[in-house]
């Protein structure tokens, strides 16, 4: 089924933002950064979603009061076009370094529409991290036809979420719901600018909770389970939306923003009935975390977690049809430390059942480490309670601040890299190096850094692994540049290559 999903889920490029705790004080850059949240009513039915003076199906309330807080995104982005290599049948016969001589990259610039939330009334936007990815210009519209020019602040994009700044004031800001308290079949409405349109309301029902499409985690490593995984726990929703909405409210019939469209479903790239939003619980800890460390501050469980079924829990040779297997526990890691141990189920986390890999990635999600969540789980046919302090990627219970995280990433060059056989390394007379396999988009783009190069030395310093490679890329502060230094087959000559980092 999720195989399904990924064949018919297309990023739509949708924007939206969110509001934060209801008069919580973040601290960022010595300024209290100021978010509305609503109280925690009970919300068991429909009439109780309702405005004050508007029936249950009526929505002009909830239209109203959300429509000037969702503003038009539009961006700028500049993407570097590499010159078609020459097929290698002309490079045997006209010489190897014939075969490199392309012109420089070129610099294409073009344009992409998104939609956004406002947070606070002093100009902080909640978007999809796919909206201003690689935005070299931001420009944020108002639904009074006012135009800014925005920073980007910060992004996330295990979420998918951002976060930008506009300067002004008395701005009208969205008030936070609570996603949790979302019912099945429940009235939503989702506001942005789809298809390059002015500002659209269009209405429909929570079709589902939980949902991983897989859409974010196609390049992550399931059997790290300290590796920053996506976390997917959609909100699903019939409500029309269309490329443009991407970053726009969903919201209740309140007028709260319950989640931040993010993609659809569709065959062709166009609505067809099944719209995802992120839940409004999780933007509210990403948010937070990119205003006041300037990152996202992520606990770890330290376990390789099976979603159950009947099928897997006959495979795994458990009891329980439901809930979290634990595979394999990580030394050092929190799991361990608690008691957690292989061949135990986790059936609850606090107090909450539990039953699918997204919705555990999404209670997890919402915490920092040294954060404390009860986990119940199954073991030898009796239920046990256990306390568990999460832990940070290094195993300690400190936050990471932006200063102290790495700088870069190996994401960032834009480009896959393998290590060398130890065949290769002979026959180019080398003790080590790392390939550059291939070339997607990034900093090595805008390079004349081709598929094939063999990095030996970066910064000065040799390299023999993928992992060398990225820690010195992560001691790279911004500003600073990396010096690669290396070779491509068949060819004796040295080539020296500045990449910006």
């Amino acid at each position: 089924m999720r195989n399904n999903w990924k064949f018919l889920v297309v990023i739509a490029l949708l924007s939206s933002a969110v509001t934060l705790a209801a008069y919580n004080l973040l601290g960022f850059n010595k300024r209290d950064v100021i978010f509305s949240e609503s109280a925690p009513t009970p919300i068991g039915r429909l009439a109780a979603l309702t405005g004050p003076t508007n029936g249950p199906g009526d929505f002009t309330y909830a239209a109203e009061a959300a429509t000037p807080a969702v503003v038009h995104i539009k961006t700028t982005v500049t993407r570097t076009v590499r010159q078609q290599q020459i097929p290698d049948i002309f490079r045997d016969f006209f010489g190897d370094e014939f075969g490199r001589q392309q012109g420089p990259p070129r610099r294409q610039q073009g344009q992409a529409s998104g939609s956004g939330v406002i947070i606070s009334r002093d100009g902080y936007i909640v978007t999809n991290n796919h909206v201003v990815q690689d935005a070299s210009e931001v420009e944020v519209i108002m639904t009074d036809k006012r135009s800014f020019k925005a920073k980007v602040i910060g992004t996330d994009p295990l979420t998918d979420l951002a976060v930008v700044k506009i300067e002004s004031g008395n701005l009208p800001a969205i008030t936070l719901g609570d996603s949790d308290a979302l019912k099945l079949g429940e009235w939503v409405l989702a506001v942005g600018y789809p298809l390059d349109l002015e500002s659209t309301v269009t209405a429909g029902i929570v079709s589902a909770k939980g949902r991983g499409i897989g859409i974010l985690n196609q390049n992550m490593d399931r059997n790290d389970p300290k590796a920053d995984t996506p976390i997917e726990s959609f909100i699903q929703t019939d409500a029309a939306i269309n490329p443009g909405n991407s970053g726009g409210a969903l919201v209740n019939l309140r007028g709260e923003l319950v989640g931040i469209n993010s993609a659809i479903a569709s065959a062709t790239g166009y609505y067809s009935g099944y719209g995802f939003a992120v839940p409004v619980s999780l933007v509210k800890k990403v948010t937070a975390d990119i205003l006041k460390y300037g990152n996202v501050q992520r606990g770890y469980l330290g376990i390789i977690p099976i979603e159950l079924d009947s099928k897997r829990a006959k495979e795994v040779g458990t009891n329980v049809g439901r809930g979290i297997y634990i595979n394999e526990v990580v030394d050092n890691g929190a799991a361990k430390a608690a008691g957690l141990k292989k061949g135990d189920v986790i059936v609850k986390m606090e107090g909450q059942p539990v039953d699918s890999d997204a919705q555990m990635r999404e209670i997890i999600g919402r915490r920092r480490p040294g954060d404390v969540i009860n986990i119940t789980v199954s073991r030898d046919g009796s239920e046990r309670d256990f306390k568990v302090e999460l832990r940070n990627r290094n195993g300690g219970r400190d936050v990471i601040k932006r200063s102290e995280a790495p700088s870069a990433s190996l994401r960032s060059l834009g480009a896959d890299f393998e290590e060398l056989s130890a065949q290769d390394r002979q026959k180019l007379g080398i003790t080590g190096g790392v390939r550059v396999k291939r070339i997607y988009d990034g900093k090595l783009s805008e390079t004349d850094v081709e598929e094939g190069f063999i990095i030996v030395k970066a910064n000065g310093k040799n390299i023999k692994t993928v992992k060398e490679l990225q820690d010195i890329l992560s001691g790279v502060k911004e500003g600073e540049g990396l010096m690669l230094i290396g070779m491509y087959p068949n060819s004796s000559r040295m080539y020296y290559y500045a990449v910006p980092v």
